[in-house]
């Protein structure tokens, strides 16, 4: 952008006596934060009539003076006289490639990875430290006969063929070394405790993967001939590795010792504290005590707005970017020590904000950066900034020629690196992003922690604070930002507002579900950098545990190649036939704690306690030492060898009964919330190591394994249907015969039969304790809760008032049943809520029954309110990418060529109503905007809305409490008034004339209000018409003030287009009668 001299005067923050003093600013809440009222002091905004020099001068001092306090703690003596040990929490671990360091390794020599830990210490001081030494490594099985001289033969066999493949590589040797060590394969059961295997040791870790090839395809050895190996930990990552190997584990505490670290020469980051030691001078401490503590991380929540051309979503090779809000906490600190806006242009004064206001893009962008360097974060956050705010701001500074701005991590001269990306697992499924490298900072990304966390409606900023928060913000549509920032410093100040609300929303959310906790603990328990839980899935968490247990074990893992379905597939858990039906005596369900991981334990099913059948009578193994499963699987019991994931779940379980009992006794907040991060980590952690083994696609997938687990889980549900309707009966001295009406994976649903729910909790127990007692241990049944009423509708479908106290239930329960789907509109999910309301509730069948007319008679007659029929869908491509056409899609192109300007765009959610059509019509001909609607008058399409929306979810509720449901709810009086708008301007309503009515009878007149038969109520019928006038006035100055007090302004228009806001359609439409009801009141001609 062009920089217009003196014609602006760039804007910083008030000096020290001009600012706010810090008591009030911290005193601000959030309320007052975002109160217009407060906002609107005049008294802090800046004069400057000095010289365009002299200000100049001055603006670059105060920019620096402004970022300088916002600088971490200066170091202490000790810390800078080498004194004293270094101690902390280490946040992400890396690596780069470097020079041997000459003084650490004497003897080294050539290029070699330098692990790179980065953290903070308990005085909150930055640290990068370098460790030295560490190589990257592999193994092979040694061959039968293989002595020192045929080990030194393979070792110059490696070495040509490496050096074959690497011909430009500056390397002086690839292959370090090669030992002979002593090892087991984790795979089946071995008598012998170990054999040789040989250790390869590589100059580098791209080394291991180019190795790792040469020995699959095979190479010929004197005296063994052309020999193919299968590798082990060869595809473990080399900053993995090196955390294995030194007992390292995410997030938790390092201390390098006096005297072992040296003071880096040449500083390659910008941390307070950067120094070289040797890996082997590092020490892990435990998560206990002090060491299970949070260190005071800086973190940086931030949002951009980008004036978009008319049109246009924006693109960072046209539109620039305007304004760049930043809110900094440190961790454990409920306000934020640092709120700032960085605008393009002036902008007037927020309290309790530091505003920031320069004459060109180029000084925004720059300030940005000076701003990360001097606050120096060590996470880095906002929604969606991985896939948009952080690719936008590195594009649009290389449009803009700005080569210094993408130096935004935390090491000197290396730029931000950003890539499109996949990520993909069994668990999320696949999605595409965006993966951004800030060297030494954690990027946390909300809108993708909400993906795989959450299953939500909707996943707009707006839709997810109101959902987690309780509240709205408003929500600025891009087409409008360009407006606001071309206006003036007021219109400016309001889009900083609403980007500020952007860039603390996150934070809030970030603090509300405990991120911060519940992902370090689950890096703690796992072993894995906190970076690995952002990017990767599931089976990197447990195959991080595993080689941990494998290393104490002397065991080494295969490389197992991606086999994809090939494998097979297994039977999955048991899902008992439910008894469909609406339940009106209490239902006891019946829980196993941890099924999969207690079957595991009980049966010591591992990789290391398979044997084959063959093996079986090789090893002359007595019945009594093996288990063979329901699925025909053996495994050796652990009185003859201890399985290595039994081991791991047991452990898991009981540091999971130990944090839940510490979390018990616990007083302090933060320790409250370490606790059930971690107890919450352990129980995740758990429950995924059954996963793993299933995954034919995984690190280690063994269908031995999993396949066992489901038949040994399908066995222990019909054992305790058997169990319960044996033992449970009138024969058997109680009450009544108990029936199990349904078993799901591991549960089961008990009728009694008795209508006390405190008599079903005693018989629940009672039968729990009873079938536990047949079960090897650790394997327990439990009572749970009691479902009272209870309607099971179907498999995974059903619906009761969860009780664990006989005297009140805790809330109504639901499972499968569309109330949160995104396919469907609101009108569903309101009906059938309100409907389990009535049913289980209020025991109200004939209410729940006349509501469903009385909603289906209302939708029919035109009474609905037009936002509870909104589908909303997301725009992910153009029109031409979907290979069929789609509702929305078609609707986006329409709008497209009404109005590009406010067509939505890829990325955006699609609103659309169903409207009335010709005969036969596709829903995509029939979908329509519904503030389009709403202005043109034009009808929806009740009928569709009745069979494609509302009559699959009612029957599924209906049918197993009445005898027919589809007669009874679709069908009948209330069915057979239908209500159709007349359409304003839309068909042959285009081209029609309207003619003046009379106002009391509706009468064609030529002019005037009334006709001749209505002249005499004249006073009556205009009294009427004020009444209708300030009745729809006050509807709309009601919702109208709802939407400024979101936005934090009484004094401002509403600009708000969240459409995912339960109140927006509603005052489009209070709006649009206003102005109809004033065209009336106008007609009156006193």
């Amino acid at each position: 952008m062009s920089n217009n001299g003196s014609a602006r005067k760039r804007q910083l923050p008030p000096t020290k006596s001009q600012q706010p003093t810090p008591s009030k600013v911290q005193a601000l809440g959030e309320e007052e934060f975002f109160d217009e009222d407060v906002f609107l002091d005049e008294t802090l905004i800046p004069e400057n009539d000095e010289s365009l020099i002299l200000r100049d001068i001055e603006e670059r001092q105060a920019l620096a003076s402004c970022l300088s306090q916002w600088a971490r703690p200066p170091l202490s003596p000790a810390y800078v006289s080498q004194t004293q040990s270094i101690i902390f929490q280490q946040l992400d671990i890396d690596y780069v490639i470097g020079d041997s360091h000459r003084e650490l390794l004497p003897n080294s020599f050539g290029p070699a990875a330098i692990i790179r830990i980065f953290g903070v210490t308990r005085e909150g001081h930055s640290v990068c430290c370098n460790a030295h030494g560490f190589e990257p490594y592999f193994y092979i099985s040694c061959l039968p006969g293989m002595g020192p001289d045929d080990i030194s033969r393979l070792h110059k066999i490696l070495e040509v063929r490496m050096r074959e493949s690497n011909k430009n590589s500056k390397v002086p040797q690839f292959v370090r070394r090669i030992e002979m060590v002593q090892k087991r394969s984790i795979m089946y059961y071995q008598q012998q405790k170990s054999q040789p295997f040989l250790k390869i040791v590589v100059a580098l870790p791209t080394m291991v993967a180019s190795c790792r090839g040469i020995l699959d395809r095979g190479i010929q050895i004197d005296g063994f001939g052309m020999k193919s190996f299968v590798t082990y930990e060869s595809n473990v990552l080399f900053a993995l590795r090196f955390m294995i190997d030194c007992n390292i584990v995410g997030g938790n505490w390092i201390e390098v010792p006096v005297g072992k670290y040296r003071k880096t020469t040449k500083l390659l980051s910008y941390c307070q504290l950067e120094f070289d030691c040797l890996y082997s001078e590092l020490v892990s401490h435990c998560l206990e005590g002090e060491f299970s503590k949070m260190a005071p991380f800086r973190i940086l929540s931030f949002d951009i707005e980008c004036a978009g051309r008319k049109g246009h979503f924006p693109e960072p090779t046209h539109d620039p970017v305007i304004q760049v809000a930043n809110i900094v906490t440190l961790q454990g600190e409920n306000q934020p020590f640092i709120r700032n806006v960085m605008t393009l242009n002036s902008c007037s004064p927020i309290v309790g904000v530091d505003v920031m206001s320069f004459d060109t893009e180029r000084e925004v962008l720059l300030a940005w950066r000076d701003l990360i360097r001097e606050v120096d974060p060590d996470i880095i956050i906002g929604y969606n900034i991985c896939k948009f705010d952080l690719p936008y701001l590195i594009e649009r500074a290389q449009t803009l020629g700005i080569a210094e701005f993408p130096m935004l991590g935390r090491i000197r001269n290396s730029r931000v690196r950003v890539k499109d990306a996949t990520f993909s697992s069994r668990q999320y499924g696949t999605r595409e992003s965006k993966e951004v490298t800030v060297e030494g900072r954690v990027q946390f990304d909300l809108l993708q922690a909400m993906l795989r966390d959450y299953k939500l409606s909707s996943y707009s900023l707006n839709s997810v604070s109101a959902h987690f928060l309780s509240e709205q913000k408003e929500d600025v549509h891009h087409s409008i930002i360009s407006d606001l920032q071309n206006g003036n410093s007021e219109t400016r100040r309001r889009l900083a507002v609403y980007c500020l609300k952007d860039a603390y929303l996150p934070q809030r959310l970030l603090d509300k579900l405990m991120y911060i906790f519940n992902y370090v603990e689950m890096a703690r328990v796992t072993g894995v950098p906190i970076s690995f839980l952002l990017s990767r899935g599931q089976s990197i968490k447990v195959l991080s545990q595993l080689l941990r247990k494998a290393k104490q074990k002397d065991l080494v893992i295969p490389n197992v190649k991606q086999a994809g379905s090939e494998q097979g597939t297994y039977e999955g858990a048991t899902v008992l036939e439910p008894r469909a039906g609406f339940y009106e005596k209490p239902i006891a369900t019946l829980d196993f704690a941890s099924l999969y991981p207690s079957i595991m334990m009980a049966y010591n099913l591992c990789y290391s306690s398979l044997v084959t059948p063959e093996d079986v009578r090789r090893l002359n193994l007595p019945p009594e030492c093996v288990n063979k499963t329901p699925s025909g699987e053996i495994f050796v019991k652990s009185s003859l060898q201890k399985g290595i994931l039994p081991e791991i779940l047991e452990e898991l379980l009981t540091a999971r009964k130990r944090a839940k009992a510490d979390l018990k006794e616990a007083k302090d907040p933060l320790e409250k919330a370490v606790l059930d991060g971690r107890q919450l980590a352990l129980k995740i952690s758990a429950n995924s190591v059954y996963g793993f083994t299933g995954a034919t696609v995984g690190q280690l997938p063994c269908l031995e394994i999993s396949s066992s687990v489901t038949s040994y889980g399908r066995q222990m549900i019909e054992h305790t249907k058997k169990l319960v309707e044996d033992k449970f009966t009138i024969l058997g001295g109680y009450e009544h015969n108990a029936e199990v009406i349904y078993g799901d994976t591991d549960s089961v649903m008990v009728q009694f039969g008795v209508p006390s729910v405190e008599e079903v909790m005693k018989l629940g127990r009672e039968a729990a304790e009873y079938i536990s007692g047949t079960f090897i241990k650790p394997i327990k049944l439990e009572f749970e809760k009691v479902y009272y009423p209870y309607l099971l509708i179907s498999k995974k479908r059903y619906a009761g008032l969860f009780w664990t106290n006989p005297e009140k239930f805790d809330k109504m329960d639901t499972k499968g049943i569309e109330t949160v789907r995104r396919d469907n509109c609101l009108l569903v999910k309101n009906l059938v809520n309100e409907c389990l309301h009535k049913l289980l509730i209020d025991r109200d069948i004939p209410g729940a029954v006349q509501y469903v007319k009385n909603t289906i008679s209302d939708l029919l007659m035109n009474r609905m309110d037009l936002s509870l029929l909104v589908i909303t869908k997301g725009l992910t491509k153009t029109g031409d990418d979907y290979e069929v056409k789609a509702a929305h899609v078609e609707l986006a192109e329409r709008m497209r060529k009404r109005d590009a300007a406010t067509a939505p765009n890829v990325g955006d959610r699609v609103p659309y109503v169903i409207i009335k059509a010709a005969k036969g019509a596709k829903a995509y001909e029939k979908s329509e905007d519904p503030i389009y609607v709403l202005e043109n008058n034009i009808p929806i399409d009740p009928q569709y809305y009745l069979e494609n929306q509302i009559s699959k979810p009612l029957l599924r509720i209906f049918e197993p409490i009445l005898k027919n449901a589809s007669k009874e709810l679709l069908h009948g009086s209330h069915t057979r008034s239908i209500s159709i708008s007349t359409p304003s301007n839309s068909g042959i309503m285009k081209f029609a004339k309207k003619q003046l009515s009379c106002i009391g009878c509706k009468a064609l007149i030529s002019k005037g209000t009334l006709c001749s038969h209505c002249k005499g109520r004249e006073a009556d019928l205009y009294c009427k018409t004020v009444s209708q006038v300030a009745a729809v006035e006050e509807l709309f100055q009601n919702l109208w003030v709802q939407c400024q007090e979101c936005q934090g302004s009484l004094h401002q228009d509403v600009l708000c287009t969240s459409r995912d806001c339960p109140i927006f359609y509603r005052r489009k439409k209070a709006q649009k009668d206003m102005a109809e009801a004033q065209k009336q009141l106008d007609r009156w001609d006193f």
